[in-house]
This record gives structure tokens, sequence and C-alpha cells, in this order.
């Protein structure tokens, strides 16, 4: 299988001056784990994580006060739809993350989790 077979194609995209707790809202709504972070200005992609909101709670950072940009994963490892789970799985586990975004000549067109690449696992192995 593939990142493209797994991948979530409806991408929440949120702007650097978005502040946590509406980063939380927006992610919470669309039950996803992440958002694409994207500046205009700077012209690129980053990621925010459920788990980069909750290391800024722990450490005492106003939700309503702290931006998406201060706590942007800027250092993005991307995946290409062609790769395969195999892949995939191996980056993440490389890099220590749980979701890759997707790219293809055009931009993020998706993103895939820990969570999607075990949803396509799990029917195989059940399978066999």
């Amino acid at each position: 299988m593939f990142v493209r077979d797994a991948m979530t194609t409806t991408i929440l995209t949120i702007g650097p001056a978005h502040t946590l707790r509406q980063a939380a809202r927006l992610m919470s709504a669309r039950r996803v784990g992440s958002a694409v972070v994207q500046d205009g200005d700077a012209g690129g992609f980053g990621i925010l994580t459920e788990r980069d909101i909750l290391d800024a709670i722990g450490m005492d950072r106003n939700p309503d006060l702290e931006t998406a940009d201060a706590h942007t994963t800027r250092d993005v490892v991307y995946a290409a739809p062609t790769w395969t789970l195999e892949e995939a799985a191996e980056a993440m586990t490389r890099g220590g993350f749980r979701h890759l975004v997707v790219l293809d000549d055009l931009g993020p067109v998706g993103i895939v989790s820990v969570r999607d690449i075990v949803r396509c696992w799990a029917p195989a192995r059940l399978a066999a």
C-alpha cells in the first residue's frame, strides 16, 4: 500500500497568527491531530500537532496568547503520495513524530498519521 491509499485528504490549514486555543478548537472540531501552518510571508509550510499544544500548556504557556507560529515545526519531513506505508512508518520512527505532510508538485495534498497506517495494516494482518 501507498501513502496515497492511507492519507487523509482533508487538510486543516491555519495561519501563523492563530492562537493555540483557536488551533485546538479547529483540530477538535475536525477530529484531527495536526494542522498545516501556512505562512504566506515566509513562503512555506509547517505543522502544528496536538503534542505541540500539549507541551506548550504543560510549560504554562497561555493558549489564548501563544500563537501557532511560536510552536510550529518548520523542519518538516514530507512524504510523497507514492511512498510505501513502510517508508512513511520508517520516516516517522526515525524522526520521532506521528504525522507526515504529503506533498505533490502543487503543495500539500494530505496528511498521513500513524493511526492511518495502522488502520490500513490491521485488516491485512487479520486476513493473513
